[in-house]
């Protein structure tokens, strides 16, 4: 059903007649807009968390409806960030309903030319079996002039600018504990 508007649907008539002077609130409304309600209104609960990309620490507020993240947005109570977020943060919402983003583990074989899906507890035996020896194979008690420097140059660490403060700390002491010194972190290139 089409609506035909008249001249007393005009908004600058509205903001004159009416309660609103400045044209600030409801004189400049449409109907369409009045009837608009925000993501986060429909939310079940909101979630305090911070930005995953960089080393400040800005507060987010996630909006949850049905277990799925709607929205996500600067916590205006967070004493870092105040409720604003970069364009990062702002977009992280995508980091987590990204069609793309990978949910399982997949491995590839020497010399194949397809992926094959596996268990995460496979992964990560995997994985510890081959830092395990490569640890074993590249140690070094001592260097050259007999110094002792208890270290392996067969490890090497790059955390990503997508992990929070708390899991690169955790990586770092990690790594570090191994003898690895070959440890950076996306952030800082």
């Amino acid at each position: 059903m089409d609506i035909k508007k008249t001249f007393l649907d005009w908004p600058v008539l509205r903001q004159l007649t009416g309660g609103d002077p400045l044209g600030r609130g409801a004189a400049v409304q449409s109907p369409k807009t009045r009837a608009i309600t925000p993501r986060t209104a429909t939310a079940d609960k909101v979630v305090q968390s911070v930005c995953p990309y960089c080393a400040v620490g800005c507060g987010q507020r996630v909006f949850v409806k049905d277990g799925h993240v709607t929205q996500i947005e600067g916590d205006p109570d967070s004493p870092v960030s105040r409720g604003r977020l970069c364009p990062k943060g702002s977009a992280s919402e995508q980091l987590v309903n990204s069609p793309g983003r990978a949910t399982t583990m997949l491995y590839r074989r020497p010399k194949s030319d397809r992926w094959e899906r596996i268990g995460v507890e496979q992964a990560t035996d995997m994985i510890a079996d081959r830092m395990v020896e490569s640890r074993k194979r590249w140690w070094q008690d001592t260097d050259e002039h007999g110094r002792p420097v208890r270290r392996t140059m067969g490890i090497a660490a790059l955390g990503g600018a997508t992990l929070d403060n708390e899991e690169n700390y955790l990586i770092k002491k990690l790594f570090t504990a191994m003898g690895a010194i070959q440890i950076e972190n996306q952030a800082r290139i």
